[in-house]
């Protein structure tokens, strides 16, 4: 895998990157320093069997073509202008939700064709639904409605405690039966995973399986990874990049409140 940012850029952009918060009141843990930055290594060129021995087999990488890396770029480059930059998050928010759908189960199924033929295919099992974390997550519900017209969308509110400084949900809608659906969870940008498992709590409270939520992500620290797969193995995750810096301008960018 390659990413859009080399390690070396990544430790000269460090300290302001990591000073900054997300919508969700995440901010980048100084941990992260710990990942080398002596040469162009970057952090999404590991190889599969790596991922499998740091993360385990549920975090998975969008593959990394040319294509995607400039989407990467492009995302990540102070210069883009705003409409560019929703543009082409639009672009890798459809890839990213496209092979999170191809995690979901499926079932075999025969048809026929206008011709009379018959043709064995696959379906969606039934019940599946997507939940966006508010705000930054509802850039992704579009891309998921593009795919899945009729889909059924919760949402979640993560504040950041005043005082504690620590992630709380404040609201929660959800289908009434998501505790027999496979849920596509979706937030684009993990700097500590301290929202995604505030998240992740409020669905299984509500009787969903570890094993039945997948997380649509855009761009995860190292740290927010390890935080989330050791709190949650089951859980499976897809994102497109693991690099040490996240860009959490993305939220604020997309939606113009920056």
């Amino acid at each position: 895998m390659a990413g859009a940012e080399s390690a070396i850029h990544a430790s000269q952009n460090q300290h302001s990157e990591n000073s900054d918060s997300n919508s969700n009141g995440e901010t980048n843990s100084g941990s992260i320093t710990a990942v080398p930055s002596s040469g162009p290594v970057m952090v999404a060129s590991l190889k599969a069997s790596e991922i499998l021995e740091e993360y385990g087999p549920n975090l998975k990488l969008l593959d990394c073509n040319s294509q995607v890396a400039e989407l990467l770029t492009i995302i990540r480059d102070k210069n883009t202008t705003r409409s560019d930059f929703k543009f082409y998050a639009d672009r890798l928010i459809r890839l990213v939700i496209e092979e999170s759908l191809n995690q979901l189960p499926y079932s075999d199924c025969r048809v026929e064709t206008p011709t009379g033929a018959t043709y064995d295919g696959l379906k969606y099992r039934a019940g599946n639904c997507g939940v966006s974390i508010i705000r930054s997550g509802e850039a992704m519900e579009q891309g998921l409605r593009d795919c899945c017209r009729s889909i059924r969308i919760g949402k979640i509110l993560v504040e950041s405690d005043a005082d504690t400084h620590e992630a709380r949900v404040v609201y929660a809608r959800f289908p009434d039966d998501i505790a027999s659906r496979q849920v596509l969870l979706m937030y684009p940008i993990m700097s500590t995973g301290n929202t995604v498992l505030q998240a992740v709590n409020v669905l299984k409270e509500h009787g969903v399986p570890e094993s039945c939520i997948i997380l649509s992500n855009l761009f995860c620290t190292p740290v927010a990874a390890k935080t989330v797969v050791g709190a949650f193995p089951k859980l499976k995750i897809l994102t497109s990049e693991l690099h040490p810096v996240a860009p959490n301008h993305f939220g604020q960018k997309y939606f113009g409140t920056d």
